[in-house]
């Protein structure tokens, strides 16, 4: 079968496309044939070397995948071949808290990840796709909008919640969508106009943009009234986390998710005067995947699919998701 590998520190062009032998299920395992697989920034990351905790090498490449389940091992009873499946992108946390064996255990970095014709995973790794959605759309959920899901919900929100959503990416485009679910009210912040219009027509209820606002907060203090959103999810890290910061009630939460901006550092002492809660999330488990995926499926909610490519064409599609061409996940497919 066919499989990409990632051999070295060199990035995503030197990521090598490699003849395996096709992998069987053991005891209370599935064999998967890959269907579609969709790009996160920590893929890029992951290429390049040196991302914490998952930097084994070779390794195969990409946490979310989709496909159809072709065989499984002894002892398991909940899948069948014909079962369309997506993987979990923490292996073996299938519920509760997040431990270190989970954090080494994430798919496309610390173990071989699904960018290949057929991958092996535990059945208890594996979760049912939303029965409106295609693969090409089951495969943008297991990272980004499990990390937007993970954070909404752990921080309890609920209808009528003002939810502030830093960059419009992957995981800001699935917060809006998920807080409208949910019944909360977003609120983005970006620098991306042609994004934000994108976002605004998917359910955001403002869009800011923070080149016309370089002050943003305070944008989102006269949206709210004064008062502050409930909860941000915090994408910018040390360039943001300030505003973000002085973007919030007293007693909301903020949620961690990236870093990716450089800047000053964050005003403590203000999120220590409004008792702020601040924590990060790293995905999310099995559990929280299969309870997304219902919500999903309840909602109707669709993924916004930007550009395909064909297994044979990974590497353009890495290219393409570098550059951030087009607004959208970007989605590898792989034929039956």
């Amino acid at each position: 079968m066919k499989a990409y590998q990632i051999v070295s520190d060199g990035g995503f062009e030197a990521i090598e496309l490699v003849e395996r032998e096709a992998p069987t299920p053991g005891r209370g395992e599935v064999l998967v044939a890959l269907r579609a697989a969709s790009l996160n920034y920590r893929d890029l990351m992951i290429a390049g070397g040196g991302y914490p905790l998952n930097d084994t090498k070779p390794v195969i490449p990409l946490s979310d995948g989709a496909g159809e389940v072709v065989a499984v091992g002894d002892g398991v009873t909940q899948w069948q071949p014909g079962d369309r499946v997506m993987a979990s992108f923490m292996r073996d946390w299938i519920a509760g808290p997040m431990n270190q064996r989970s954090l080494m255990a994430s798919l496309g970095g610390g173990v071989d990840g699904v960018l290949a014709e057929r991958f092996v995973m535990p059945a208890h790794a594996l979760v049912r796709i939303p029965s409106h959605l295609g693969f090409d759309e089951a495969a943008t959920l297991p990272c980004a909008a499990l990390v937007a899901w993970n954070g909404l919900t752990s921080a309890g929100t609920k209808a009528g919640d003002h939810v502030l959503i830093i960059g419009a990416g992957g995981v800001a485009t699935f917060g809006v969508q998920l807080s409208r679910a949910l019944g909360a009210v977003p609120i983005i912040a970006s620098i991306n106009d042609q994004n934000l219009d994108q976002l605004k027509s998917l359910g955001a209820a403002h869009t800011i943009n923070g080149e016309t606002h370089p002050e943003w907060h305070e944008e989102v203090m006269r949206l709210t009234g004064g008062r502050g959103v409930d909860h941000v999810l915090e994408s910018g890290g040390p360039g943001t986390l300030g505003k973000s910061i002085l973007s919030t009630r007293v007693g909301g939460t903020i949620t961690l998710i990236g870093v990716v901006a450089q800047g000053d550092p964050p005003p403590l002492d203000m999120a220590m005067f409004k008792c702020l809660t601040l924590r990060g999330v790293s995905v999310g488990s099995v559990e929280m995947l299969e309870s997304m995926s219902r919500a999903i499926e309840a909602s109707e909610l669709r993924p916004v699919v930007g550009e395909r490519f064909g297994f044979d064409e990974a590497i353009d599609a890495y290219r393409a998701f570098a550059e951030r061409r087009r607004f959208g996940k970007v989605v590898i497919t792989c034929e039956a």
